[in-house]
């Protein structure tokens, strides 16, 4: 161990006990700390919702529209641009994120059983500023702009929500309107998988969507938010002209690991389909 001098040793103790609480005990992101990956190769394996998960690994299920469940090793659940429905019976998920541009993002009235609502838009000028530990997930976001009824933009009425749980960077786009700026991608930091709106026209042209895909350098892209199969298979071919490869295996879930992502970016089509509880 290099020799500190006293002085320095004092001085640097005390700055650390300055700080505040929570900046002293906020679980920093390792999705920003840790640029690269390179995990090894191996299919992915799918599942229904509600059973037990394996050690290191995350569940995501697609219930509908924008609407995904992300499960977690130790039970936690989290639940994107929730709008209050989510499938049969009494699925109540610990926390929601909800976007505001258009009601299939979110809901007034959500089941006051939840425990954490983070909304992703401004209020009153101010940004939504998200960074929320609850059992192994860490849930942050990113504000971006939308557009008005009136074409305008929106500042900061939008999130990307990024979820990091068993090593895993998952990032949801929400109803992204421009392509992030070089500091917003920077505060993304990496993503490993991401939810993608592809609809073309009420988030952002699918030529745009293909370079916002590329610049996130992900490996794991799950398509949201289409409208109609012969939008949804422009967006593919979109893809598959970029290099990137298509896999549709069925169902809407799948389990996923550092271990299983896959080395070359993949396409991985669920179809919703609304969630049951588990039991």
């Amino acid at each position: 161990m290099p020799f500190i001098p006293p002085a320095l040793l004092a001085a640097l103790l005390l700055a650390a006990a300055a700080l505040p609480a929570t900046a002293q005990s906020q679980r920093q992101s390792h999705c920003i700390a840790l640029a690269d990956a390179a995990p090894g190769f191996e299919y992915l394996r799918l599942a229904a919702f509600g059973t037990a998960l394996p050690e290191h690994s995350v569940r995501i299920s697609y219930a509908h529209h924008a609407s995904f469940v992300i499960e977690t090793a130790e039970g936690v659940t989290a639940a994107t641009d929730y709008t209050g429905y989510l499938g049969w019976g009494d699925i109540v998920p610990d926390l929601v994120t909800m976007n505001n541009a258009h009601s299939t993002h979110w809901t007034h009235a959500p089941d006051p059983r939840i425990a954490h609502v983070l909304h992703g838009w401004a209020k009153e000028g101010v940004p939504a500023q998200h960074h929320l530990v609850v059992g192994d997930l860490l849930v942050r976001n990113v504000p971006t702009d939308v557009r008005d009824p009136f074409g305008e933009r929106r500042k900061d009425g939008n999130s990307i929500f990024v979820f990091e749980a068993a090593g895993l960077c998952i990032g949801h786009l929400g109803h992204l309107h421009h392509e992030p700026s070089p500091a917003q991608y920077a505060a993304l930091g990496r993503l490993d998988v991401v939810m993608a709106p592809v609809d073309g026209g009420f988030t952002m042209a699918q030529e745009a969507m293909v370079r916002v895909l590329r610049e996130l350098r992900t490996v794991l892209i799950l398509p949201m938010h289409w409208f109609g199969e012969s939008n949804l298979q422009r967006f593919l071919a979109a893809m598959r002209a970029e290099g990137f490869a298509v896999v549709e295996p069925g169902g809407n879930a799948l389990e996923v690991s550092v271990r299983t992502l896959p080395q070359v970016p993949v396409v991985h089509l669920l179809r919703p389909q609304p969630l049951r509880p588990p039991g």
